[in-house]
């Protein structure tokens, strides 16, 4: 026997019902075919929200470094870890002091992507790249450009000291394992997150909130790497090496659609300078950038790494049809 159908739906039937909309995102949408330092360009976007949230990463950066390096002294005072003995240090064992200056900065993090979520209402996804999130598989990419531009400078700068009869012995030493390993353990950890949070405090949040607003990136670009080397307190030519570094990874975001080759650099740099040092029992010594000597080879070594750095990460980026701007 046949089964009566379902009536259609109507004044005889079971009434149909429209499904409900989805809620409204809290979340701006992202802007068309718009370049990195273009992505706060959102519907939601005003000149308070660039102002407040600059102003708020700004406070909670001091802020936070001081609760972190005044926990840290307690702390070590708890565990008998030697006090500093001079102005120009953190803690009297070395390897703590770098510890509590590493987490000091990348303690920030979490707050530049809350600004970015709740301050400009958009997807802290999109302070990474265009993608609205890390394009790991380009980021390795860009680390082994990195390493091999990284490789070439050291070798220049070699060349450049011994040919001007400069020593590297004090420079290239060696202070042993049982020194070494705890700080390598602590700059294998602790540097990523530490450089990674200084580019999208840098290349990231400011260049996009001057961005939303100033359709030249190159104001964006000089603006933040001048205020990057001004938290640096190395000599003249210590100052002109961050702000050479600034640009060319400003550049390089802008050009490639994210932060990928700028943290790939700055890693593997902070991680190299760290890791020298600890090696050659100078680690005292780079936590006081005032003291830090930059020679001039130093300088020319810069210019080869960023030089071969900028050209392999454009090709790369070029024919891995890395995109630049937002689909």
């Amino acid at each position: 026997m046949q089964e009566n159908p379902e009536p259609p739906p109507g004044p005889y039937g079971p009434p149909a019902y429209a499904p409900y909309p989805p809620p409204p995102s809290w979340f701006a949408p992202v802007p068309q075919d718009a370049r990195y330092d273009q992505l706060a360009r959102t519907p939601a976007n005003r000149l308070w929200r660039q102002v407040v949230g600059t102003l708020v990463i700004a406070a909670g950066f001091f802020v936070i470094g001081t609760i972190v390096l005044l926990s840290g002294t307690v702390i070590g005072a708890i565990l008998r870890i030697p006090p500093p003995t001079g102005p120009g240090q953190i803690s009297g064992d070395p390897v703590y002091g770098m510890l509590l200056l590493l987490l000091s900065i990348a303690a920030v993090l979490p707050l530049v992507f809350g600004v970015a979520a709740l301050v400009q209402r958009r997807r802290p996804g999109t302070l990474s790249s265009v993608a609205g999130r890390l394009r790991w598989s380009w980021l390795l990419v860009c680390l082994g450009v990195a390493l091999l531009s990284m490789v070439l400078a050291q070798i220049a700068q070699m060349i450049l000291m011994v040919a001007t009869g400069q020593q590297t012995g004090d420079i290239f030493g060696w202070t042993g394992w049982e020194r070494f390993l705890p700080a390598l353990v602590v700059i294998v950890l602790f540097v990523p997150f530490q450089a990674a949070t200084e580019e999208y405090m840098f290349r990231g949040w400011l260049l996009q909130a001057f961005g939303a607003h100033l359709r030249n990136p190159w104001w964006a670009i000089v603006i933040s790497s001048v205020l990057f080397a001004s938290l640096h307190g190395y000599s003249w030519a210590g100052l002109l090496d961050v702000f050479s570094f600034g640009v060319a990874m400003a550049f390089l975001a802008v050009r490639t659609g994210g932060l990928e080759a700028a943290i790939a650099l700055h890693v593997l740099n902070n991680m190299m300078a760290f890791g020298v040092s600890a090696a050659a029992g100078k680690l005292d010594e780079a936590l006081d950038q005032a003291s830090v000597p930059v020679p001039w080879q130093a300088l020319a070594a810069t210019v080869v790494q960023l030089g071969v750095f900028i050209i392999l990460v454009l090709y790369l980026a070029r024919k891995r049809s890395i995109s630049a701007t937002t689909v």
